[in-house]
Formats: structure tokens, C-alpha cells, sequence
């Protein structure tokens, strides 16, 4: 299980730079504009999902992705680390308004399945790594982000899944092999679902 004193997720989306422009940029401010929108509690405009829940039968799922990156602690992250775990990977940016409104039941989750292995991961999409620090402290965040906005590393990793993120925020589901397993597009509605469908694949590892 990651702590924030160990390690720090993230991942964001993986696409060509146009069409990552095209979904991310869209649903992203402008850079330069992210701190200073976050600071004042403003959103600008974003692309969000409808919090449509995908989740393919075990028999469909894809391979797993390896996928590595800089925590926002300044640590180094491989995904071969998550072996073993049921991983859900997070994709935010500081100034989004449903990234900031479903934060708060993240970490519930977050605690609902502490001691078991569940590993909760963010992907920063855009922000430095201060922004992503005020942001976690501020909501009370007990897990760590992968800061991917300089490179789009993790989101590359993820392009070319049938599942891939699809729009800001988006929570992915990993089974225990890194396999993706769900994939929630926008809003986190009912985290009981996530709940749900982190159990099942827990009782898939017998």
C-alpha cells in the first residue's frame, strides 16, 4: 500500500499531443492561469465525463500498462511497485470543480480500505508540484499524485486502452495484476460503486 511518505501517483491522459490538446487542453485552463485559478477558487473550462461507469468482465480485460513518473514529493514511481494491489488511479488538475468536489469521498475511500491492498493513486494532469501539495493538504488528501503534466508520460502509457481517460476527472479501477478493471468518466456520483468494484476485485485474488 502507498503512503504519501513512500510514494505519490499519477497519471493523465495519453494521446497524441493534438488530440491531448483537443480533450485535455479543452477541459484544462491555460498553464500559466492554473495556480493562480486554483488559489482563487475559480474552475475556467473543462471537459467532464458523465460519470458513466465502464467495467469490461475479467476475460475482456486488456493487458496491464507499466507506466513510471516523479511523485509530487519529488520521488521516483515505477507501477511495478503495484503488483498485488488493487490500484485506483485518479486523473485531476487543481483548478477543476469536480476534481475538487469528489476529493473529499476519495479519501474516504482512501480510508475504507486502509490495510488492505488497496493503493489509491492521483495523476496531476496539469499543476506543479506545489499546486498539487496545496491542493492535497487543503482537502485533506492522504495519498500521493504522479505530476505528469510536464512530459504527459503516464498519460502516453494509458493512450492506447479501449479505456483510456477520457476526460478530467477520471478514475481508473486496476485489478491485481495492473489490468484495467473499470472507468469512471467525470464526477465521482456514488463511490459506493468504487467501493463495490474494489471489493469484487479483491475477492478475484482469493
Amino acid at each position: 500500500m502507498i503512503t504519501r511518505e513512500t510514494r505519490r501517483i499519477g497519471v493523465r491522459l495519453a494521446l497524441p499531443a493534438a488530440l491531448l490538446a483537443a480533450l485535455l487542453a479543452g477541459c484544462t485552463p491555460q498553464a500559466d492561469d492554473l495556480a493562480g485559478q486554483y488559489e482563487s477558487g475559480g474552475g475556467g473550462g473543462y471537459i467532464s465525463g458523465d460519470g458513466r461507469v465502464i467495467q469490461p468482465p475479467a476475460s475482456e480485460r486488456e493487458d496491464a500498462i507499466a507506466f513510471s513518473g516523479t511523485l509530487d514529493t519529488g520521488d521516483a514511481f515505477d507501477s511495478a511497485s503495484l503488483a498485488g494491489t488493487v490500484t485506483v488511479v485518479n486523473f485531476w488538475y487543481a483548478s477543476c470543480p469536480p476534481c475538487r468536489e469528489e476529493a473529499p469521498d476519495l479519501e474516504k475511500l482512501r480510508a475504507q480500505f486502509e490495510g488492505e491492498d488497496v493503493t489509491m493513486l492521483g495523476v496531476n494532469v496539469s499543476d506543479t508540484a506545489d499546486v498539487a501539495l496545496g491542493f492535497e493538504k487543503k482537502f485533506g488528501i492522504g495519498y500521493p499524485s504522479i505530476v505528469d503534466g510536464a512530459d504527459n508520460a503516464v498519460q502516453l502509457a494509458f493512450a492506447s486502452s479501449t479505456l483510456a481517460p477520457n476526460s478530467v476527472p477520471t478514475t481508473l479501477i486496476l485489478d491485481t495484476q495492473g489490468r484495467v478493471a473499470a472507468r469512471i468518466s467525470g464526477l465521482l456520483e456514488s463511490p459506493s460503486v468504487v467501493a463495490d468494484i474494489v471489493a469484487e476485485l479483491l475477492a478475484e485474488k482469493g
